[in-house]
């Protein structure tokens, strides 16, 4: 079964099993409609792809794992959209929750699916007891008041960030809690794996910050120009767009450089770069691609 599939499933069950018949029926509704509007699922692809690469002798957690990192991503963006910080229309080419299920729905449905990761995490951990605590500590960092999602949404409340420690801390904690949860869902040690997703999740929110100047609303599913819009930290503001490029350009080559050696190294080196790549206008990403393979760049 190959990964988006089992990423797919993993999620049906965990809304399934989270949101039964005593669940409000608009507030499942806006939980499935987080979910299930088309995204990328690049956190939980990387989570499985590490596990994969630690030989993933439990694929019952590594799904579960994977599964909850979207949930807990998914339950970001909806709180990211509401009137307080974005007030965005679309997401994923789709209404916002809020705009299609009102706001207070829309706050219940992302705290929701907070609660329903921990929980998944649980439910599948049950034969594997060992791997639960190290995978909730890992998750839980993440997403925390410290060094997690909740800290590099703070920081948009504060006078003044410094630029990269905000891009690690909103975007890059996660994505460094997929790599690192991926090797602890297969039993393996997490610390070496923490580096590559610390580095590609920075490096995407760059190019995010990149397509938010460069992009179009219709290709991206989302409105462009927001980071001014909102007065958020911008690595295309700070660093002008050839130089967040070039930045762009570093950081993948450091997630690359930074893949432990294991079967998998070259497929995953390709993930890497082709997800960045994706994210970027054509013109931008033949640029970026371009810079990659000359040397000594």
């Amino acid at each position: 079964m190959d990964a988006l599939t089992r990423i797919e499933q993993a999620l049906a069950a965990a809304i399934a099993k989270g949101s039964g018949e005593g669940t409000p029926p608009l507030l499942a509704a806006a939980v499935r409609h987080a979910v299930f509007t088309p995204g990328s699922r690049v956190r939980p692809r990387l989570c499985l792809a590490v596990a994969a690469a630690c030989d993933d002798d439990a694929p019952v957690v590594s799904d579960a794992a994977a599964a909850s990192i979207e949930l807990l991503h998914c339950a970001s963006l909806v709180h990211d959209d509401l009137p307080c910080f974005d007030d965005a229309e679309l997401r994923r080419g789709q209404p916002t929750v809020h705009r299609a299920y009102g706001e207070r729905l829309a706050v219940l449905a992302g705290d929701g699916l907070i609660v329903l990761a921990f929980e998944n995490l649980a439910w599948h951990t049950l034969r594997h007891p060992d791997r639960l605590a190290p995978l909730l500590m890992i998750i839980g960092r993440a997403v925390g008041m410290q060094d997690g999602i909740v800290a590099g949404q703070a920081w948009e409340c504060e006078p003044a960030v410094e630029l990269s420690a905000y891009h690690r801390e909103k975007t890059g904690a996660l994505f460094a809690a997929a790599t690192e949860a991926g090797a602890a869902a297969a039993g393996q040690d997490p610390s070496q794996w923490r580096q590559l997703g610390a580095n590609l999740g920075e490096a995407y929110q760059i190019a995010d910050d990149i397509r938010d100047v460069a992009g179009r609303s219709a290709e991206i599913g989302k409105p462009v120009g927001q980071d001014a819009a909102h007065g958020r930290p911008s690595a295309a503001a700070e660093l002008g767009l050839d130089g967040a490029l070039t930045r762009l350009v570093e950081l993948v080559q450091a997630a690359v450089q930074s893949i432990p050696d294991c079967p998998g190294t070259c497929k995953l080196g390709q993930l890497v770069i082709a997800e960045t790549a994706r994210l970027l206008p054509a013109d931008l990403a033949a640029r970026f691609q371009d810079q990659l393979a000359t040397p000594g760049s």
